[in-house]
């Protein structure tokens, strides 16, 4: 058994109080906020991380076994390949007049591994790739409304679904998302359908006829399409005259090399990637057919720091090792045998664990109601303590060993043991050092 940690929050909770002053919301990303897995004892903040290893601001070391960077560092922490890509594009210099050459190596590989794509632009984050996505699809035809299905970012196309119903974007990923600032001109501009019913989007496709612009959608998310999902919504998109668009921002490169899309044997017409695609170093990218595509030059779509060279550089070699190591292999049978430790578990300790999500990004749940969210928050602050840092989802990276997945099952295996005597005993809030996590979007005292 791993070491316990007696204290938590310490230095990264009290730098977290101040920036909560100076910083509205007190993070740039809702996805990192503390109150989301302990309030007021997470350690907030990182002194240094390499592979799975998290050093926080008070020298103690963690093992990450939870969000691994958002997704974004897909073969861990500070990967020695790619870091010694973007050490030689510093050397070589980051920004200049001129263009990197590095952009159009990526997108000739981008286009390589997905034949049916013929065209790139860049970008440096998935929500602003997604928003130039939309972008591009209205420009090429001359349409305003967009049907959407999933997460898709923070900007003003996708927001705009909640200023018509509060409640719109509660089921797609984050509940409570609110629409202030987001321009009341654009109501009725977002319209979202149901994953798996296609006859949500039939709805919206006939109501809005000749008016949607794209259909927009992960194509996966915490369960896979229904036999026929994809193909009826490709469908339905061409027959509307609409540009179909799967949202990889989170599911590509996990499974195969490229996007998931790839293995369910569905085209979109355009696609976005991020995170994974670039170990830690910001960099997006929208592919897509040529006809649409090149509507982006009938509009203006430009930014200085998308032509940046160490994007790129990380990009190339991201994706290079993934395909010469077999990277997705790694990484599903790394979050097969979490997802297995999870489920046996929870039956060894009579606790109702339901598990989602496809392997690499693994995601569980106690079907406990209104309990759940302190039982949840009980599991993060003893796992902590055990030197783990642990939430429900589980996003597996190269780095990660069966060894790493062993020790922290045997945390789970005594976190879960707790838990299901708290369950019983009706103690779970006593037990908890602190208040329950927040479970969407909140505004901050």
């Amino acid at each position: 058994m791993r070491r316990m940690h007696t204290e938590t929050g310490g230095t990264g909770q009290a730098l977290y109080e101040k920036a909560k002053g100076v910083i509205p919301g007190g993070t740039q990303l809702l996805s990192k906020r503390p109150e989301l897995f302990l309030p007021g004892q997470w350690p907030s903040y990182y002194r240094s991380c390499r592979g799975v290893e998290v050093v926080d601001l008070d020298g103690k070391r963690y093992v990450d076994m939870s969000i691994n960077g958002v997704g974004a560092c897909i073969l861990g922490y500070a990967d020695r390949d790619v870091d010694g890509a973007v050490k030689r594009a510093v050397e070589g210099g980051s920004m200049c007049t001129l263009n990197p050459p590095e952009e159009v190596e990526l997108a000739e590989l981008l286009c390589e591994l997905h034949p049916w794509a013929d065209m790139v632009r860049f970008a440096r984050g998935g929500g602003e790739a997604a928003a130039v996505a939309v972008r591009i699809a209205r420009a090429a035809t001359g349409r305003d409304k967009v049907a959407f299905c999933g997460y898709h970012g923070w900007h003003d196309w996708y927001i705009a679904a909640n200023l018509a119903d509060g409640g719109n974007l509660d089921g797609q990923l984050l509940p409570g998302l609110l629409p202030a600032g987001v321009p009341r001109g654009l109501e009725g501009t977002a319209l979202p359908f149901v994953y798996n019913d296609p006859s949500s989007l039939e709805l919206i496709l006939e109501r809005e006829e000749g008016c949607i612009a794209a259909v927009v959608m992960e194509p996966v998310r915490h369960s896979e399409p229904e036999p026929g999902f994809l193909s009826r919504v490709r469908d339905m998109a061409a027959a509307a005259g609409a540009v179909l668009i799967f949202d990889e921002v989170t599911s590509a490169w996990r499974m195969n090399p490229g996007g998931i899309h790839l293995l369910l044997g569905v085209n979109p017409d355009m696609a976005v990637f991020a995170k994974g695609m670039s170990n830690g170093y910001p960099m997006a990218a929208v592919i897509g057919v040529r006809d649409v595509m090149e509507a982006a030059q009938k509009t203006f779509i430009s930014s200085t720091y998308w032509t940046e060279r160490i994007g790129p550089a990380a990009a190339i070699a991201t994706i290079g090792k993934i395909v010469r190591e077999d990277v997705p292999r790694h990484l599903c049978g790394i979050g097969a045998s979490v997802r297995q430790g999870w489920e046996s578990l929870g039956r060894k300790h009579g606790l109702k664990v339901v598990t989602q999500g496809i392997p690499p990004l693994s995601v569980f749940s106690l079907d406990y109601g209104e309990e759940a969210g302190a039982m949840h928050t009980l599991f993060t602050q003893e796992m902590l303590r055990r030197g783990f840092l642990s939430s429900r989802a589980f996003y597996a990276t190269y780095a990660h060993t069966e060894a790493h997945v062993q020790a922290y099952l045997s945390g789970v295996d005594e976190v879960f043991g707790l838990l299901s005597t708290a369950v019983e005993s009706g103690i779970v809030t006593d037990l908890l050092d602190g208040p329950a996590a927040h479970s969407g979007f909140r505004r901050l005292a």
